[in-house]
Order: C-alpha cells, then structure tokens, then sequence
C-alpha cells in the first residue's frame, strides 16, 4: 500500500499540490499550477452579450442563450486538467490517498471531473479556499483534516 497522500489546493484562478508522507512529516509543495484565466469575467472570456437570432415562426427576434457561463465553463476546463494531472500520479502509484481542498462550486467541478478509480483515493474533501494561504502557513490550516 502507498502511504503518500497528495493534497490538491486549488480554485478557480490556480492550484497548488502538496505531499505529505506521513505522519510528522509536513507538506512538501509538488506543483504550483497557476491558472490566470480562472480570474476573468465572463465578458473579458466571451462576448458580452449573447447573439440574436429570427423566430423560425413570424417575425420576433430574441436572445440566443448560451448554455453555459464562459466562467463556468474554464473552470470546469481547469477542474478536468487537474484531475488528468491527478490520474496520471495515481497511475503511476505516487499516492494512496487523496484531499481535495476548493471552494464548493469548484469542489463540484473537481469531484465530477475525477475517474472512479480516482475518486475512490479522496479520503477527504474540505470547502475552503484556501488559495491566498501561503505554503508554509497550509499545514496549519489542513493538521485537523490529515495528520502532518
């Protein structure tokens, strides 16, 4: 059994990926993925408003809609890049547990992005963002989750 545990941080504008190999050992900082888009607007990503169109049927004209906001959709981008980035580890066994720590709307959108196998490794999942703590300070906010 692999005893490392990997612990995404992440948000909308950025991740970061801890390990921790046990208990008394602390965080060691994997990866810094920063994600600059994850911080625009939906009209700084798309237009800003939707386009318009004819009714098939007389002569009205009204707002396409689109069916997902440009935001949500390159979050959700991000959430699918990070779980691939997380696969590929667990493939190659260079962890046998797993936390995920975001905001709940990206939490959401790391958890639908994950394979079951994946999924399966997530030993606990925290509703925080905890984006602007600084590595140093993470272990201090994550000892109640994992035992560093």
């Amino acid at each position: 059994m692999i005893n490392n545990m990997w612990i995404l941080v992440a948000h909308r504008g950025g991740a970061r990926l801890f390990e921790n190999q046990g208990p008394g050992k602390g965080l060691n900082l994997l990866h810094d993925i920063p994600h600059p888009e994850g911080r625009l607007k939906n009209k700084e990503i798309g237009s800003d408003r939707p386009g318009r169109s004819f009714d098939s049927r007389g002569q009205g004209r009204h707002a396409l809609s689109t069916e997902q906001e440009p935001t949500a959709h390159v979050a959700e981008q991000f959430a699918k890049h990070l779980s691939m980035m997380l696969e590929d580890g667990r493939n190659q066994r260079r962890y046998g547990k797993l936390v995920l720590v975001a905001e709940p709307r990206f939490l959401g959108n790391l958890r639908a992005a994950l394979s079951s196998p994946t999924a399966a490794l997530v030993t606990a999942a925290v509703d925080k963002d905890l984006g602007g703590v600084e590595p140093h300070n993470m272990s201090r906010h994550l000892e109640n989750i994992i035992r560093l």
